[in-house]
């Protein structure tokens, strides 16, 4: 369960670095590109929530929505950074982020399967 808290704390993190970063990305993509970037990333911390409440078969499915979300936003995040939104560096910090909020996923989807 502690675990769970960190993958939390770690997406309210995510969300506080990349939501202001979204606002300056390129008007013309700002009802594409730009609304997908938010929204899965905050698909991605309803469906954590509600794979905290939720119990068995349930709690397997919020916990793949939840990993199929950071797929997609994982995608975004490259292409942006292709396109030169956010510099190395930024892309650097994000990706790390992402990348433990995998692990700490990972983890929890394993936990969850195992107790089936």
């Amino acid at each position: 369960m502690a675990d769970d808290m960190v993958i939390m704390t770690r997406t309210f993190e995510l969300l506080n670095w990349l939501l202001p970063r979204a606002e300056t990305f390129p008007r013309g993509y700002r009802y594409t590109l730009t609304r997908r970037i938010v929204n899965r990333t905050l698909d991605l911390n309803e469906q954590l929530i509600a794979a905290q409440s939720a119990r068995g078969a349930a709690r397997g499915v919020a916990l793949q929505h939840a990993d199929d979300y950071l797929q997609a936003l994982r995608l975004y995040l490259r292409l942006i950074h292709r396109w030169r939104w956010i510099n190395d560096g930024q892309y650097r910090h994000v990706s790390r982020m992402v990348a433990e909020i995998g692990r700490l996923l990972g983890g929890w989807r394993k936990r969850t399967a195992q107790q089936k």
